[in-house]
């Protein structure tokens, strides 16, 4: 018990990167928005570095490469013989696959749009305008109407012009269904939560997304009248998610058997850490060398675009932190239950921002403020979790 109580007790973040993440966002905002004014043509440059399909840039490749580094660290660390598991805990996971995907999705879609698209539209600018990729697979003339959008011409390639709103707003709804698979494990420890339940959670939400992100993505985006085909986000999908997860999956397997598990967690995973960082920071960096000029003509942007995540990540958790005591959960199960619906996969829905709308777009800046009010909100939930852990019934982590 003296052990348990000790453990429970170190429970903080060490990480450089992971304790300041917030910090470090807000340096990329203003590193890249100088970036933007001393090389503009920079990351317009690396951005164009893609792979085409019929023309029309699909992915870039050195945004693919830095995702792709942000993806990998996390699946590798994911032990899937722990799913077989899940069975001894199924109301937890029931709990954390109810809201993840029958619930947070739509409550996203509902609260973005009011705030962005009614009462907040006009500090963002009701006439203003985004210019986004064209969806890939479609090849409209100019002038074109496809959803909200109109097809129209910038420097040679054909672009879809959509309100600026509902830019944000697509960005919005790539968050609201990416529950989170990596700083969940993060703020499940800090809660004292139970970390193998977590990363059975964290597992089975992993493969559910390889099914259902793509599904709700295309009917979120389309019923917003930003209709995405469906090859476009199943390759994204297979790109950012599925990916990473199956090499993630086999290197794991490979290294922990030539290397043991020892070495594998202790001298590989600490190696890949601030890999993942780093490569979440430069493509941050690259993302504001764009949007810079926006932000600078209006600075309230972020908050405008914070308000509807921040609104979303405290109603989750409170649906999912609420049903957990109804459910009678121990404390050590409902932490990290409510939790997992509450924090955001940022990394996927930066990466299929970016692939759908391109960098430069809205939704992609948009998914960054969900980056830039992670930490800082989560940090707060662990509290409240800690503060009433005497709601549930729970084991000796004092």
């Amino acid at each position: 018990m003296k052990n348990k109580s000790n453990a429970a007790n170190e429970r903080k973040l060490t990480n450089v990167f992971e304790r300041y993440l917030t910090v470090w966002v807000g340096l990329c905002i203003v590193a890249g928005v100088l970036l933007g004014k001393v090389a503009p043509g920079l990351a317009k440059t690396l951005d164009g570095m893609s792979i085409n399909v019929k023309g029309a840039p699909v992915v870039s490749i050195p945004i693919a490469i830095c995702l792709f580094m942000m993806m990998y660290p996390i699946m590798v660390k994911i032990d899937f013989a722990s799913v077989i598991k899940a069975g001894r805990s199924g109301k937890p996971v029931f709990l954390t696959l109810f809201i993840n995907w029958g619930i947070k999705p739509f409550t996203m879609y509902a609260i973005s749009i009011f705030f962005l698209g009614f009462l907040l539209k006009g500090f963002i600018g009701a006439d203003a305008v985004d210019l986004v990729k064209m969806p890939f697979g479609l090849d409209l003339p100019v002038g074109a109407v496809h959803g909200a959008g109109t097809v129209v011409i910038n420097e040679g390639v054909k672009m879809l012009q959509i309100p600026l709103w509902r830019s944000y707003f697509a960005g919005c709804i790539l968050l609201g269904i990416a529950p989170c698979t990596a700083m969940v494990l993060v703020w499940g420890y800090l809660a004292r939560g139970n970390d193998g339940l977590t990363l059975v959670m964290v597992a089975i939400n992993s493969l559910t997304m390889l099914v259902l992100y793509g599904v709700l993505g295309g009917f979120l985006l389309g019923v917003g009248r930003l209709p995405v085909p469906w090859q476009a986000l199943l390759l994204s999908v297979a790109i950012y998610v599925a990916l990473p997860l199956v090499s993630g999956y086999f290197s794991r397997k490979w290294i922990i058997a030539h290397k043991g598990e020892q070495w594998f967690k202790e001298k590989f995973l600490h190696v890949l850490t601030p890999v993942t960082i780093s490569a979440l920071l430069l493509t941050l960096v690259l993302l504001f060398s764009f949007k810079g000029e926006t932000i600078l003509a209006n600075p309230l942007t972020i908050l405008w675009i914070s308000i509807p995540l921040f609104l979303q990540t405290v109603l989750i958790f409170a649906l999912g932190y609420g049903a957990a005591r109804v459910m009678k959960l121990k404390y050590e199960d409902a932490a990290p239950a409510a939790m997992i619906g509450a924090s955001n996969h940022f990394e996927v829905a930066i990466a299929t921002a970016v692939m759908l709308f391109g960098l430069s777009s809205g939704a992609a800046l948009a998914t960054v403020v969900g980056v830039l009010i992670e930490v800082p909100v989560m940090l707060m939930l662990v509290g409240f979790c800690k503060r009433t852990a005497g709601w549930f019934d729970q084991d000796d982590i004092a």
